[in-house]
């Protein structure tokens, strides 16, 4: 099968590609990429006044199985994926059963060969069912095609049980992914320490539950040798932590979700709970931060960290809600209207934090569009105007506070080894 994609914008960081070009995908792989490629094909798709970019690489999203299929499955979550212009999604560990062993890395490689639309990159527990007390056997889930290792949706609180973990990651040469958050500090909390959590009488998390945390991961991957990606972050200080981190050689990467560079607290209307989320959404000093870190590559990626609920169970207060937004559908709508049109990142730059770089950091071969590599590839429209949706989501979740939001950045299609996994359908835009 021989697909051909002609005049397109061709934003490929991994070969500082900026240029209107064609790619010819032959048999799942990207065989040329070049000015006036003419060769015969079976499918010709004119991408003139698109953007033709690696597919994205999504390093923390929650698809719920196996255990909360009512919130969100491999097969749904993958679809909201693919409409998002993610190819390869890195689903959390802490499901039920959590997955902290060879069959669980199994059950979901099994899952992404029946169900998944896109690729399903496993990561593994830090410690056997996430109680934080016996490192789980990382070598071994490595064989089995694990790619990274993680606690997320909390942090792993005994430091000597986390370092064990970091040595073996560090000699596996796979990443952690950490989730910073000082578990003796929260309190009770369910939004942001400040006045507007105060007007609306709810508990307070401090930014310091988060850098608390950061200080010490970055201090036990400097001393262990581990490849350290600090996830979710959100506090300023997150940010100076890791540009010191960097200067003193650790392995260190960040990565911010696009509600914590679009939205603060003080955007909150009231006691709504599609705007909680953890880390919470932080103060406007915090957001500036943020998006002057992903501008400077102090921050390398950009992630969603997709988190479906039902919504019954958001249509609860802030108070007695489940944290989580889901995000995979409205990413790059957000990263284009928030960063790229407001002149913090270039369309390549934002191209790099959403593919390149989430492939560099946990080490696969994906983010390019080089001749020889797999076809994973998405063409979008940086300029299409539209409203976001909620209720054409392809996630079984729609808890998000972005619904009817204004946006630019449209996915019109998405490939996974050369196989269109999506394609728009103009009834599917709300232009109103």
């Amino acid at each position: 099968m021989r697909i051909l994609i002609k005049n397109g914008q061709v934003l490929d960081p991994s070969q500082n590609l900026d240029a209107c070009m064609d790619v010819l995908i032959e048999d799942g792989i990207i065989a040329a990429v070049r000015r006036h490629i003419n060769e015969p094909a079976d499918q010709i798709i004119d991408a003139q006044g698109l953007a033709v970019m690696p597919g994205f690489i999504d390093l923390h999203v929650h698809f719920r199985e196996p255990g909360f299929e009512y919130k969100e499955t491999i097969a749904t979550g993958s679809q909201a994926a693919a409409r998002g212009g993610f190819t390869s999604v890195c689903p959390m560990p802490n499901t039920k059963p959590v997955i902290d062993s060879v069959e669980m890395i199994r059950y979901l490689k099994e899952k992404e060969k029946n169900e998944s639309v896109v690729h399903i990159l496993p990561v593994g527990a830090v410690t056997k069912n996430q109680a934080g007390k016996e490192v789980t056997d990382i070598p071994a889930m490595v064989e089995e095609g694990m790619v990274a290792i993680s606690e997320d949706g909390k942090s792993v609180m005994d430091s000597a049980v986390y370092a064990q973990a970091m040595k073996l990651a560090a000699k596996e040469k796979i990443t952690v992914l950490a989730h910073c958050e000082d578990k003796n500090l929260v309190r009770g909390g369910v939004m942001n320490a400040g006045s507007k959590a105060e007007s609306l009488g709810l508990n307070g998390i401090t930014n310091a539950v988060e850098d608390i945390i950061v200080a010490r991961d970055i201090q036990l991957a400097k001393e262990t040798g581990a490849k350290l990606h600090l996830c979710h972050c959100s506090t300023k200080d997150s940010v100076q932590y890791i540009r010191q981190a960097k200067e003193w050689g650790v392995q260190v990467s960040g990565e911010v979700c696009p509600h914590h560079f679009t939205l603060c607290d003080e955007d909150i209307p009231g006691d709504d709970a599609n705007y909680k989320m953890n880390p919470p959404l932080r103060s406007r000093e915090d957001v500036e931060a943020l998006k002057k870190a992903l501008k400077d590559n102090i921050m390398e990626a950009i992630s969603t960290d997709h988190a479906p609920h039902s919504t019954e169970e958001k249509n609860q207060s802030i108070a007695k809600a489940p944290f989580g937004i889901v995000g995979l559908e409205t990413a790059f709508a957000l990263a284009v209207t928030e960063l790229v049109d407001t002149g913090y990142l270039t369309k390549l730059q934002l191209v790099e934090r959403m593919s390149t770089s989430p492939a560099r950091i946990i080490g696969i071969e994906k983010g390019t569009l080089k001749p020889g590599s797999a076809a994973d590839v998405v063409i979008a429209d940086f300029e299409q105007e539209y409203q976001i949706d909620k209720f054409k989501f392809a996630s079984k979740g729609t808890n998000t506070p972005f619904h009817n939001k204004t946006v630019h950045g449209c996915i019109q299609m998405t490939f996974v080894d050369g196989k269109m996994v999506y394609h728009i359908e103009k009834k599917e835009v709300n232009n109103d």
